[in-house]
């Protein structure tokens, strides 16, 4: 999609800007961050922050893309951390070899560490509490660390649709949700555009990571950068191991479906829906 890559471009050159260069002492631990940082990705987080500052009346992208960058860095923190021996221990990532396979388990956890406190630096720039609150919320012991906490403890057990729905809606959609929130609350968003973003993410989120499931058991490995099957060699909690892959691709769906409806109603509206259609056609 032409307007994911545009703003993938311009949030790395932002980051880039932002992350301290290599050889600032200690040097390993600005390499392990940008190791991981600059190893690939869709940039949606912080595509998604940016589209949704400007959808709500936002215009100053030197307001808008440091806060953005945040969340990717949130983001790249969380996946170093995942990869880890004592989670999935995955030895690749977006096709290259992850972080602790690079630089020993010990940088990879302080390099995830380093990104985390990076992004509440940014956040804090911003000049927005509510944003550092919305971050924080989104990825503590309610958001992010739940899931991935409920997430394991799953492995291999029989889970109820509620189990599912709470280690992904935490885990993934949240972050994805609070990246468009983010936006909105920057630019100032009324009630009424507030509630339609919210609503939206949160339904492209949970659809977002539907796909992922289907893709770990169909998608190309070449392509994806990861190694495939790996969520059932684990037994994780996902949503084809719970439904089977033709409810799942309804579910996905009726999801993307629904997110469409709730930002519609909004002038410039065109270019969510447009992306909630580009993330469904992974699927197939």
């Amino acid at each position: 999609m032409d307007m994911l890559k545009q703003l993938g471009k311009e949030t790395d050159l932002w980051l880039d800007r932002l992350l301290p260069s290599e050889d600032r002492i200690p040097e390993t631990i600005h390499k392990a961050m940008r190791y991981s940082v600059f190893a690939g990705g869709k940039r949606l987080r912080p595509a998604l922050c940016v589209l949704t500052y400007r959808f709500c009346g936002g215009y100053d992208d030197e307001r808008i893309f440091p806060p953005a960058c945040g969340l990717e860095l949130i983001h790249t923190y969380s996946l170093i951390h995942d990869d880890l021996p004592a989670m999935d221990n995955d030895d690749f990532r977006r096709g290259k070899p992850t972080s602790h396979k690079v630089f020993g388990e010990a940088i990879a956890i302080l390099a995830g560490d380093a990104l985390h406190a990076y992004a509440f630096e940014l956040f804090a720039n911003a000049g927005n509490i509510d944003v550092i609150r919305e971050v924080a919320a989104t990825i503590g012991t309610e958001g992010l660390v739940g899931g991935q906490v409920v997430d394991i403890e799953s492995e291999g057990q029989t889970i109820t649709e509620d189990m599912l729905l709470f280690i992904h809606r935490n885990k993934t959609a949240a972050l994805l949700r609070t990246s468009m929130r983010v936006g909105a609350l920057l630019a100032n968003a009324d009630e009424a555009q507030m509630k339609a973003v919210t609503d939206y993410a949160e339904r492209i989120g949970l659809s977002f990571q539907i796909i992922d499931d289907i893709l770990d058991i169909k998608g190309d490995q070449e392509l994806l950068g990861k190694p495939i099957g790996s969520d059932e060699e684990l037994a994780k909690a996902t949503f084809p191991r719970f439904y089977g892959l033709d409810k799942s691709y309804e579910e996905a769906s009726r999801l993307i479906t629904e997110a469409k409806d709730a930002i519609a109603p909004f002038d410039g509206s065109k270019v969510f829906i447009d992306l909630a259609d580009f993330l469904l056609n992974r699927a197939y």
